[in-house]
Formats: C-alpha cells, sequence, structure tokens
C-alpha cells in the first residue's frame, strides 16, 4: 500500500480536471483517476462562462482557452414572421474581461486542462476505476483496477467524486441521486449548416419545439440540438443526416443545406440532485452532484466552480492552515447554486419543448410579442445575461461571508464575487491564497503585524487613497475570488476575528506572491503588493 494521499480525484473531465489544476498550483498531494482509456473527443459540452473564465485565469489557461474558441456576442432569435437579433452580454457584464460566451467543445477544454497539467508533472492515470471506497479512521481506503487488471489498494484523507451521473463515489457513500428524467428525445449534431449567419448563435422558436444552431468552430462549424420529432425513426446511431435535413426544413422558413456530420447522437435529459454534496471524506461535484436540461449553457460551467470553490478549501485543510469546518461550507455554498441552476433549466426547457396547448400557443403567438419587449429591457436583459453569466453568483448567505461593522452603502458585499476593475485587479489577486485589499491613505492605518501577512499568510496589497469601491476600505478575498470579509473603517478587530475561525496561525509557510513586488493600478493611482 502507498502512503497516504491528501485527495483523490475520481473523474477526469472538466470538473476533475479543474480541480486538480487548482490542488497542483496549493502543491496538495492528489492522484486523479479515470476509469476511460482516454479523454473526451467528441465536442459534448460546448459553451465557458465568463465567470468560468474568470475563476480559471489564474492557473494561466484562460487565454489558451479563448485563443481556441469562438467568442459570440449574439443571438438570432428566430420567431415567426420575424428575426429578432439580440445582443449576448452587451449589458450587465461591464466588469469582467470577458463578456462574451466562449464556444469550444469539451474535447478542447479538457485538451487545455490536460496539457497545464503534464507540464507540472500531474498525469492522469486513465484505465483505472475505483471499486470500492471504505473509511476507515482519519482515511478512506480505496480499492483501484487499473487497465491490465491489476488491483491497487491506495489510502486518501478525502475523495472527491467527479465521475458523472453514475458516480461510484456517491453510490459508496451512500448520497441519494433524486429527480426524473423528461420525456422527450433529443438529436444532438456536429455539422456544416450553410445558409446560417455566422458569428452568432441561433434559435427557432417552433410549434414542435426549439431548434438551436451555435457556432462551435470545430470539428465542425455548428452544433445542431433539436427535438426528435414523434413518431420519426432514428435513435442513437441511427440518426441520420436525412432526418436532420428533414427537421431543418420542416422547422425553418430559411433554406438551410446541413453536410458532412462529425458527430450524430441521440440523448434523453434527466433533472437530478445528490441529496448531499458531502457525507463524510466524500465530497461531490459537477453531473456527480446534478445534472439537468443544457438549456442556457450551465452544467459544464456549474461543475468546474464546483470544483474551484472545493480545492482551495481542501487545500488549506490538508496542509493546516484551515479548520476542518471550512469544508463544510462547500455544500452550503454550491448546494443552493446547483438547486437554483436545476430550477432555472427547468422552466425554459418546459417552455421551450412542452406539447401543452397554451405553450405552444405561447411560443408561436406571443413570443414574438413579448421577447422583443423583453429583451430591448436594458435592466431585465442585464439581470438575465448576469445569470446565465453566471457572474451573478454569490455566497452571501454563507457561513464564510461576514461584512463587519459600519456595513458599506456601495460595492461588492461580503459573498459576493470581486468585481474586475480596469485594472484588472481580480486577475491580480486571485490564486492560491487569501488577499487583504486595504484603500485611503496609508497614515490611516495603525501599526499592526496584520497588515504584513506574516501571521495568517494573507497577501496584503495597498490600493493607494482612492477606492474602486467607495465606503469599503478593507476587503478579504478568497482564493477563489469572492470577497469573504469587508468593512469600512481602520479597525481590524472584525478582521482579525475572520481570520482566527477560517484561518488560524497554524501554517507557518508564506505565499509565493510575498516574494513578488508586482506593481498594482486602481483609478490611475500606482500601488504596490506589500
Amino acid at each position: 500500500m502507498t502512503a497516504p494521499l491528501d485527495v483523490l480525484v475520481v473523474g477526469a473531465g472538466p470538473t476533475g480536471l479543474a480541480l486538480a489544476t487548482q490542488l497542483r498550483s496549493c502543491a496538495t498531494p492528489f492522484r486523479i483517476v479515470d476509469r476511460s482509456l482516454d479523454r473526451a473527443r467528441e465536442s459534448r459540452a460546448p459553451a465557458i462562462q465568463p465567470r468560468t473564465l474568470e475563476m480559471l485565469a489564474p492557473f494561466g489557461v484562460t487565454d489558451d482557452l479563448v485563443d481556441r474558441g469562438t467568442a459570440t456576442v449574439g443571438l438570432h432569435l428566430h420567431l415567426p414572421r420575424r428575426v429578432l437579433r439580440v445582443p449576448v452580454f452587451d449589458v450587465g457584464c461591464d466588469d469582467t474581461p470577458y463578456p462574451f460566451l466562449l464556444f469550444l467543445p469539451q474535447s478542447e477544454t479538457e485538451a487545455v486542462l490536460s496539457a497545464h497539467l503534464a507540464a507540472r508533472d500531474v498525469s492522469v492515470e486513465r484505465g483505472t476505476e475505483l471499486l470500492t471506497a471504505d473509511p476507515e479512521g482519519e482515511h478512506v481506503t480505496c480499492r483501484l483496477r487499473h487497465g491490465d487488471g491489476t488491483e491497487e489498494t491506495v489510502r486518501a484523507r478525502y475523495v472527491v467524486g467527479c465521475d458523472g451521473a453514475h458516480s461510484t463515489v456517491r453510490a459508496q457513500a451512500g448520497i441519494a441521486f433524486e429527480g426524473y428524467a423528461y420525456p422527450q428525445t433529443f438529436l444532438l449534431a456536429d455539422l456544416e449548416a450553410d445558409g446560417l449567419e455566422p458569428g452568432a448563435a441561433h434559435t427557432y422558436m417552433t410549434a414542435a419545439g426549439l431548434l438551436f444552431f451555435f457556432p462551435l468552430g470545430t470539428p465542425a462549424t455548428w452544433r445542431m440540438i433539436a427535438m426528435h420529432p414523434p413518431g420519426a425513426p432514428g435513435s442513437g446511431d441511427d440518426v441520420t443526416l436525412d432526418l436532420l435535413q428533414r427537421i431543418a426544413d420542416e422547422w425553418t422558413p430559411d433554406r438551410l443545406s446541413l453536410r458532412d456530420p462529425v458527430w450524430v447522437t441521440s440523448f434523453r435529459i434527466h433533472n437530478r440532485g445528490a441529496t448531499h454534496h458531502r457525507k463524510g471524506p466524500f465530497f461531490l461535484a459537477g453531473d456527480a452532484a446534478h445534472i439537468h436540461s443544457p438549456a442556457g449553457g450551465q452544467g459544464m460551467n456549474t461543475g468546474i466552480q464546483d470544483a474551484l470553490n472545493l480545492g482551495w478549501k481542501l487545500a488549506h485543510v490538508c496542509r493546516g492552515a484551515a479548520p476542518e469546518e471550512l469544508l463544510e461550507t462547500y455544500e452550503a455554498e454550491r448546494a443552493p447554486v446547483g438547486h437554483g441552476v436545476r430550477r432555472l433549466t427547468d422552466r425554459a426547457f418546459t417552455v421551450g419543448t412542452s406539447s401543452h396547448p397554451a405553450l405552444r400557443l405561447a411560443r408561436t403567438r406571443l413570443a414574438p410579442h413579448v421577447a422583443p419587449l423583453l429583451l430591448t429591457a436594458t435592466a431585465a436583459r442585464a439581470r438575465l445575461f448576469r445569470t446565465v453569466s453566471e457572474l451573478g453568483i454569490h455566497y452571501r448567505r454563507g457561513p464564510a461571508s461576514v461584512t463587519g461593522p459600519h456595513r458599506p452603502r456601495q460595492g461588492p458585499r461580503a459573498g459576493d464575487r470581486l468585481p474586475d476593475t480596469p485594472a484588472g485587479l481580480q486577475r491580480r489577486v486571485a490564486g492560491p491564497d487569501y488577499h487583504l485589499l486595504l484603500t485611503g491613505p496609508g497614515h490611516a492605518w495603525p501599526e499592526d503585524p496584520l497588515l504584513d501577512g506574516h501571521r495568517y499568510g494573507v497577501s496584503v496589497h495597498r490600493l493607494g487613497t482612492q477606492s474602486p469601491w467607495p465606503g469599503i476600505t478593507h476587503a478579504l478575498v478568497r482564493p477563489d475570488g469572492y470577497v469573504g470579509y469587508l468593512a469600512r473603517g481602520t479597525d481590524l478587530t472584525g478582521l482579525r476575528t475572520y481570520l482566527d475561525r477560517w484561518l488560524p496561525a497554524r501554517w507557518t509557510g508564506r505565499p509565493a506572491s510575498h516574494s513578488i513586488r508586482s506593481r498594482l493600478v486602481s483609478d490611475g493611482r500606482s500601488c504596490w503588493t506589500k
């Protein structure tokens, strides 16, 4: 039996790879295994949301993703008798460097993350299956079977299931997976489609249901998704180009010519969620914790963000920088997000696909009149886009989100994502450590060892005399880019109480950022990292 691990990651899809990326950045001992012999080669999940791009940026992979993908900022909503051209993320996303929906095949996303790990001497153990996982004392004894049939027993402090809807980790932990399947069957194809205007996503709203064309780029120009016509042949490998062309002919007024399919399949959609995201030493993330309709392109993104919420917490607890209690915040913060995504996608899916006469009437008669009004209302569109982009996700009600005395009236609240300023502040401070942002004149801050970061291993950034957020004088940013604590004034008692709870002085290391004197710019003023 090998020496105990801190974390065993089961499943090497985007969620597992993102978790491995964060654990590696924190130098946490782990292994990542996957029973598949190879990573995904099909396009599968094709869209990456702005918030996911933000959260992956500190690891240096976002630029590569953007370079490989197709940034889409427009949606053409094809309604009966009119086409509504809707700009995407033109409002409500002015505080992110990625105000677009990035279309990129899942296979490419996995390739980028895998290459990042390989460059840091992390290998994904393919063809390795988790058979059993039994908690024994402070560790979980896991039995693995390799591709050649040999078996191995390893011990890990924590086991994270990123192994999809049929999760072995979830089964071993005894966590229920509740929900239902939708009755419809859907067809999916990556192909060429002549007659579509490039550079935008296209949605056709018909009485029969919805038809989508997304600008995929590779391995084909377009991703087509449509509901299987009742009574029509074709399922699984029997889906034919003739059937897809028939749908395009009957469901659209345009003369579309479909050709050169790269991948065609059919699938059913489920709406299910795990009753818990954690049980003892077991954690669930991604599809192992929640599956739902692909409406809005939320699935893979929610999984990656699950992983990046959990990874730094595991790392801090394993190295003794944080109490075990920190791990309890994972379910408290991410379970409501998963529930919200399931609820939102269920409503959108039901409206778009139901055969109920009232909803069919709404799609064909009401939508042409109501949709333009809703989509031209700036406030409503901004709220919709912040929801879809996942920039609006927050943990304000979470136990690790605390607002100190003299609550600021403007700017982010505790539990909010740290907005990105024109100086790119979020991208500069996000990383494996906590970061304390100080604003106001330097002489206003009393001498305090906390401001040197030595006691807690916190990187301190002085932002000059002008704050990007009026009224906030100090804010503690978590490694995942969310604000843990903020207040105004120079009294650090509340901040010290927060750190004593969530980051006690048991870790003697210092963040790498302490050794780098990097320049920050805020509101036109220069300032320096402590």
